[in-house]
C-alpha cells in the first residue's frame, strides 16, 4: 500500500538567525514518486502487457491510493515513452521494439553521442566531470541483471543517467534534450536483460569516460561509436537467439 499522507509544513519564515530545519520532500511528491515508480516497474517487467489498456482506477485499487497520483504517473510514463494516450481510449503501454525499431533507435543515437561526447571532452565543466566519474563508481556496485526491474533498474537508471549527463556537459541544451528525450534505455532494457551485459557496458563507458577527462574529443566520439555499436549487436544477437 502507497499511503497518501498531507504535504509537510513549512513555515514561511524563520527568526533571524535560525538554523533552517532540513529540506524534507513534501509528502505528496513522496506519493507520486512512488506510484509512478511501482507503475513503470509493472510495464518493465510485464506485469502490464505490451500494448494492454491500462485502466487508471483499476492501477489506483491495487496501489490503494486515489487515481490523481496514478493520473500523474501516467502522464510521466507517456513522456518516457512506456504508455500512449488516445483520444476517448485512455491510456495502453507501447509495445515493445522491433528488429527495425532497435536499429532505428541505435541510428539516432549514433548520429547523436559521438559528436555529444566529443564536445563534453571539450567543454564539460569539472563539477560535470565529477558527476560523470561518480555516475560510473555507482554503476559498478549495481547488478546489472536480474529477473525484474527492482534488481537491475538501478543499473539501467545510471546507464540512461552517464549518457545523459555527457550530452548536458556539452552545453548545447538542444543536443542534450534530444539524447534525453530517446528513452533509450528504458526502451532497451524493457526487451529483456541480457546476459554479460553489464561488465561490458561498464568496460566501454570506462573508456569513454577516460577520452572525456584527458580532453581527447576524437577518441571520446570513437569510444563511443564503439559503444553503440556494440550495444547494437548485443540486442541482436538477444533477438536472433530468441526467435
Amino acid at each position: 500500500m502507497l499511503s497518501e499522507e498531507p504535504d509537510a509544513h513549512v513555515p514561511d519564515s524563520a527568526p533571524a538567525g535560525a538554523v533552517p530545519p532540513p529540506r524534507v520532500m513534501p509528502q505528496r511528491q513522496v506519493l507520486a514518486d512512488s506510484v509512478y515508480e511501482a507503475i513503470k516497474a509493472m510495464v518493465m517487467d510485464h506485469q502490464i502487457k505490451p500494448g494492454a489498456r491500462v485502466g487508471i482506477e483499476a492501477l489506483a485499487r491495487t496501489l490503494e491510493v486515489s487515481p490523481t497520483p496514478v493520473r500523474e504517473a501516467l502522464a510521466r510514463l507517456e513522456a518516457d515513452g512506456l504508455v500512449t494516450k488516445r483520444s476517448l481510449a485512455g491510456y495502453r503501454a507501447t509495445e515493445l521494439l522491433t528488429v527495425e525499431g532497435i536499429q532505428e533507435l541505435f541510428e539516432m543515437r549514433l548520429l547523436l553521442e559521438p559528436h555529444a561526447a566529443a564536445l563534453a571532452a571539450e567543454r564539460a565543466t569539472e563539477a560535470q566531470l565529477d558527476r560523470i566519474e561518480a555516475l560510473m563508481e555507482e554503476m559498478r556496485g549495481e547488478p546489472e541483471e536480474g529477473g525484474s526491474y527492482a534488481v537491475y533498474g538501478r543499473f539501467a537508471a545510471l546507464d540512461q543517467q552517464f549518457h545523459d549527463a555527457l550530452a548536458r556537459a556539452t552545453g548545447r541544451g538542444l543536443l542534450a534534450d534530444a539524447v534525453e528525450r530517446l528513452h533509450a534505455h528504458l526502451h532497451i532494457f524493457r526487451l529483456s536483460a541480457i546476459a554479460g551485459a553489464g561488465p561490458a557496458t561498464v568496460a566501454e563507458h570506462d573508456r569513454i569516460l577516460r577520452a572525456v577527462l584527458r580532453r581527447n574529443a576524437d577518441r571520446a566520439a570513437q569510444s563511443m561509436r564503439e559503444h553503440l555499436e556494440r550495444s547494437l549487436e548485443r540486442q541482436l544477437i538477444c533477438f536472433r537467439e530468441g526467435s
